[in-house]
């Protein structure tokens, strides 16, 4: 075998910006798989409320407005905790209204329909 002269000729470089090549990207394939396929369906109407809330102003709201405070998951929406008050608490909510609260945590005020007593309701849960 003959050797070369070992002299490489330079790329003629026509732009002003090096761009990288673009090389073979392969999809992945894990050899573990870290995430389970689906975590077995519990109970959603638990992960959406998480506990009524007992301060002074929530008790005004359950004498004078009929209406019980909740905090929530903050990715649950109004149809949602709708729901989970339903099955919970057997309880028809008239309105919901919702804020995020500076703290991070997500509030629901619950308007009970006027056909149900809020301060009864309140009473059976042990707010009061």
């Amino acid at each position: 075998l003959k050797k070369g002269t070992g002299r490489k000729a330079t790329a003629i470089r026509t732009k002003v910006h090096f761009f990288k090549p673009k090389t073979l990207k392969l999809a992945r394939n894990p050899k573990v798989i870290v995430k389970a396929s689906k975590a077995a369906e519990g109970e959603k109407k638990y992960d959406v409320i998480k506990y009524p809330l007992t301060t002074e102003s929530a008790m005004k709201k359950i004498e004078e407005n009929n209406t019980l405070v909740f905090i929530v998951n903050v990715t649950a929406n109004k149809r949602q905790i709708k729901d989970a008050v339903k099955a919970m608490y057997d309880i028809t909510a008239a309105k919901i209204n919702t804020l995020i609260r500076p703290d991070g945590l997500k509030k629901a005020y619950v308007r009970l329909s006027p056909d149900q007593e809020a301060a009864d309701v309140a009473n059976k849960l042990g707010i009061i």
